[in-house]
């Protein structure tokens, strides 16, 4: 019989770990339902859960990177998420329209992942799919998350709610 040294050790220390796991899942689920409580408090809550792809961790992201602040425009609220296009410049050389690299970063992946989980719903996937029918590369038709910026911006001004019926785009066939 051949007896490894450090097994009872392993075990200890597994035990330990599985317990500290136990603990912090009850701890997440905790920070949950008081995240889901604060969010559900907040007036722009059901504006924000109207939309297609927010759900409440979404919505507490925006509210804490959006509350607050006074955008004038939709385009404003666009740039400070870093998701307006920009024109590379350098002396006589002028590169064309890129992702901007600055904005906030945390409102703009909010805004990135909310627009791939609305590609579930059928008003933002038509416009993908209408995007990609007008030969737009992938990048270019995830211009969804920018739209979305614009809707969201109206909705907060307004204080409306998300209205999800499907629209016919200027140069669809």
């Amino acid at each position: 019989m051949v007896v490894v040294v450090g097994t009872n050790a392993a075990n200890t220390v597994f035990s330990g770990l599985a317990e500290q796991l136990a603990a912090l899942r009850r701890q997440r689920d905790e920070i949950a339902v008081e995240l889901e409580r604060i969010v559900a408090a907040h007036p722009l809550q059901p504006v924000l859960i109207s939309m297609p792809g927010v759900g409440v961790r979404t919505a507490a992201r925006l509210i804490t990177e959006v509350s607050g602040k006074d955008f004038a425009t939709a385009g404003h609220l666009a740039s400070c998420a870093g998701l307006t296009p920009v024109t590379r410049r350098s002396g006589l050389s002028i590169r064309g329209e890129h992702s901007s690299r600055r904005g906030n970063k945390v409102l703009k992946r909010a805004l990135f992942l909310s627009a791939f989980a609305a590609f579930h719903d059928q008003v933002s996937r038509a416009y993908c799919d209408w995007m990609n029918a007008e030969g737009k590369r992938h990048n270019q038709a995830l211009s969804v998350a920018r739209r979305r910026c614009n809707v969201l911006f109206a909705m907060m001004r307004d204080g409306t709610l998300c209205e999800n019926e499907p629209k016919k785009h200027a140069r669809a066939a």
